[in-house]
C-alpha cells in the first residue's frame, strides 16, 4: 500500500485538479442512485396507482415525500418525473464528462512530469550508472513503465474513486430501505474483496517479472537496430530472430497468466452477487406476498443491491491495474532514489580557467573491484602538451575521464591551479574542458547544429571558422543544403573520417582552456590527419592539451610523453628521451614501424 501512496506524491501539485473531479465524481454517482429511485415511483403510483410502502423506520425527510408523491394523482406525478428524469440525465452526464475530462487532464499532467523528472535523472546520474545499465532498459522505464503508472492514475483512479462512491451510495440506499436484508452487504463485501486482494498480490509479481522482460525485449532491439551493420556483417540473422523470438515467448507467457488471473475476478465477483441476489429476491418476494412490502420498494432493493456488482467488478479490475502500477512505480523510484556517485559540494566554487597546472595526485581508481589506475601522479603546465600512450587496456582513457569528472578516484586527488577538481561546480569544471572522443557522437539533427552543440549562442561565422580548422568545411560545402545538411541519426549519412572532423569542429568552437583528444585523429586519412594536426598545432597555442594516439606520429611533438601499463605509470619524457630509454614506448613505436 505504502508503494501505491508513493505514486500518489505525483498528484500532489494538482490536488485542486483532483478535488475538482472527485467533486463531479460524488456529484455523477449520487444522480445514478436517484435515477435508480425513480423507479418506485413509476412502479408503485404511476403504473399500478398503489401506494409506496416502505418497510420499519426511515428518516424523517423520506417518509414525508413518500407521504408527498402518495398524495398525488398518477398524472401530477407522471408530469414532474418525466421532466425530473430529462434534467437529472442532463446533469449527470454533465459531471460525468467533468470528471472523466479532469482526471485525464490530471494523468496526463502527472505522466509528463514522471517523464520529465526520470529524463531529468538520468542526466544527473554519473557515467558509471549507464556503464551497469543497458540502453533499452532506460528506455523501457520512461516508456513502457510510465505508461502503465498512465493507466493506474487516469483511469484506475477515476475507477476506484468513482465505484467507491457507487457502492456507498448503493449500500446506503439499500440500508435506507430495508436494514435487515441490507445487513446481507456485510457478508458480500469480504466475500469479493478476498479474491481480489488474494490476485492483487500475485499480479503485482507478475507484472514486475512483465516490465523486465520487456526491458528485456528493449534492449535488444536498441542493440541490433544500432548494430544492424554487424549483424549483417556476420550473417547473424537468424540468430537475432531467435534470441528476439524467446524474449518475445517469455513476456508472452508472463502476459497470459497475468491476463488469466484478471480475467477469472469478473465472473467471481459476478457470481457471488448473484448468490446475494437470489437470496433477497426469495426473501423479498415472501415479505411483499406479505403485504409487508411494495413491489417497487422490492423492486429498488434489488437494484441497488445487484448494482453493487458492476462497481465491484470495476474495483477488482482496477487493483489489477494498480498492482501492475505498483510494479512499475517500483522500477522508476529505483532510478528516481539512485544517487549520482559524481556529487557536487553544497558550495561549490566556480572554475575560472586555467591559471597554474594540473596536478595528478595518488591517483587510483576501479570498476567495481577491478583496478584500471593504480597510484598515478604527474603534472601538466599550463601550455603544456602532453600525451599518454599505452597499451590497449592500460586504462588511458579512463585516466583522463578523471579529470572532467565523468568519475570520481577512490583514491588520491586531481588537482587544478592547487585545488581538489571536486571543489569546483560540475558546468564550470567542464565547461573549460573541450573533448574530442574516440566514439563519435552526432545527433541527428543538422552539421551547423552538431558544431554548435553545446554552444548554442555561436554565430554562424564562428562555425564556419570552426569547421574551417578541423578541415571539414570543404566537404560540408559540398552537400546541396551545405550546414543545413541532416546527418541522420548517430551521423551515419557521412563517413567515419568526416564524423570526427565535424567532432573535433565542435571540440574548437568551444575554445576552452584545457583540451582532452583521445585517438581525435583515429577515424582520418593521411591528408585529413595532416591537416587536422595542423589546425591542433594552432588551437593548443596558449593551451593545456592532453591527448591519447595509438599513431604514435601523432605524439611525437607533444612536450612530454607518459607511458601507461596496466594502470600505473612506467616512464615520463620526451619523444627522443623515451626512444632512447628502450622502455615501453620504443617497443610500442617499433611494433608499429612494423606493422606499417
Amino acid at each position: 500500500m505504502r508503494d501505491y501512496f508513493r505514486l500518489f506524491r505525483f498528484v500532489k501539485p494538482y490536488w485542486a485538479l483532483f478535488t475538482a473531479a472527485v467533486f463531479c465524481m460524488a456529484v455523477s454517482a449520487l444522480f445514478d442512485g436517484v435515477s435508480l429511485a425513480m423507479m418506485v415511483p413509476l412502479a408503485d403510483k404511476v403504473m399500478t396507482n398503489k401506494q409506496i410502502i416502505l418497510p420499519g423506520k426511515v428518516p424523517g425527510f423520506l417518509a414525508d415525500f413518500v407521504v408527498m408523491m402518495n398524495g398525488m394523482s398518477q398524472q401530477a406525478l407522471l408530469n414532474y418525473l418525466s421532466v425530473f428524469i430529462l434534467v437529472l440525465f442532463f446533469l449527470k452526464e454533465v459531471f460525468t464528462f467533468l470528471q472523466s475530462y479532469l482526471m485525464s487532464d490530471l494523468g496526463q499532467r502527472v505522466i509528463r512530469d514522471i517523464r520529465s523528472l526520470l529524463y531529468s535523472k538520468f542526466h544527473s546520474l554519473s557515467l558509471d550508472y549507464f556503464t551497469h545499465k543497458r540502453g533499452g532498459e532506460m528506455i523501457s522505464r520512461i516508456t513502457n513503465d510510465v505508461r502503465l503508472v498512465e493507466n493506474a492514475v487516469s483511469y484506475g483512479s477515476t475507477d476506484l474513486v468513482y465505484q467507491s462512491l457507487q457502492v456507498v451510495i448503493f449500500a446506503l440506499m439499500a440500508f435506507f430501505i430495508y436494514a435487515k436484508l441490507a445487513l446481507i452487504i456485510l457478508v458480500i463485501c469480504p466475500l469479493i474483496s478476498f479474491p481480489i486482494i488474494k490476485v492483487g498480490r500475485v499480479l503485482r509479481k507478475l507484472s514486475r517479472r512483465g516490465q523486465e522482460k520487456m526491458a528485456d525485449i528493449n534492449s535488444l532491439l536498441y542493440e541490433t537496430i544500432i548494430g544492424a551493420r554487424i549483424v549483417k556483417a556476420f550473417n547473424m540473422e537468424e540468430y537475432e530472430k531467435k534470441r528476439f523470438a524467446a524474449a518475445n515467448q517469455d513476456y508472452f507467457r508472463i502476459s497470459m497468466k497475468s491476463i488469466k488471473r484478471t480475467l477469472i475476478l469478473s465472473p467471481a465477483t459476478e457470481f457471488l452477487g448473484c448468490l446475494a441476489g437470489v437470496f433477497v429476491f426469495y426473501w423479498g418476494g415472501r415479505e411483499v406476498i406479505a403485504g409487508k412490502l411494495s413491489f417497487g420498494i422490492l423492486g429498488l432493493f434489488l437494484a441497488s443491491l445487484l448494482s453493487l456488482i458492476r462497481p465491484f467488478k470495476k474495483l477488482s479490475a482496477v487493483n489489477s491495474l494498480n498492482q501492475q502500477a505498483v510494479a512499475a512505480g517500483i522500477r522508476i523510484y529505483e532510478v528516481l532514489d539512485s544517487v549520482p556517485s559524481v556529487a557536487e559540494k553544497p558550495r561549490a566554487v566556480e572554475m575560472r580557467g586555467l591559471e597554474k597546472e594540473i596536478e595528478f595526485n595518488g591517483v587510483h581508481f576501479a570498476y567495481d573491484k577491478k583496478k584500471v589506475i593504480n597510484n598515478v601522479s604527474f603534472k601538466v603546465s599550463k601550455g603544456e602538451v602532453v600525451a599518454v600512450v599505452g597499451p590497449s587496456g592500460a586504462g588511458k582513457t579512463t585516466l583522463l575521464d578523471l579529470l572532467p569528472r565523468f568519475y570520481d578516484p577512490q583514491q588520491g586527488s586531481i588537482l587544478i591551479n592547487g585545488r581538489d577538481i571536486r571543489d569546483f561546480s560540475i558546468v564550470s569544471l567542464r565547461s573549460n574542458i573541450g573533448i574530442v572522443s574516440q566514439e563519435t557522437i552526432l545527433f541527428n539533427d543538422t552539421i551547423k547544429a552538431n558544431i554548435s552543440y553545446g554552444q548554442p549562442e555561436a554565430s554562424f561565422e564562428q562555425v564556419i571558422a570552426a569547421a574551417t580548422q578541423a578541415c571539414a568545411h570543404d566537404f560540408i560545402m559540398r552537400f546541396p543544403k551545405g550546414y543545413d545538411t541532416v546527418i541522420g541519426d548517430r551521423g551515419m549519412m557521412i563517413s567515419g573520417g568526416e564524423r570526427q572532423r565535424l567532432a573535433i569542429a565542435r571540440a574548437l568552437l568551444k575554445n576552452p582552456p584545457i583540451l582532452i583528444l583521445d585517438e581525435a585523429t583515429s577515424q582520418l586519412d593521411a591528408e585529413s590527419e595532416r591537416l587536422v594536426q595542423q589546425a591542433i598545432d594552432r588551437l593548443i597555442s596558449g593551451r593545456t592539451v592532453l591527448l591519447i594516439a595509438h599513431r604514435l606520429s601523432t605524439v611525437r611533438h607533444a612536450d612530454r610523453i607518459i607511458a601507461l601499463e596496466n594502470g600505473r605509470i612506467v616512464e615520463i619524457g620526451t619523444h627522443e628521451e623515451l626512444i632512447k630509454s628502450g622502455g615501453l614506448y620504443n617497443r610500442l613505436c617499433r611494433m608499429q614501424e612494423l606493422a606499417e
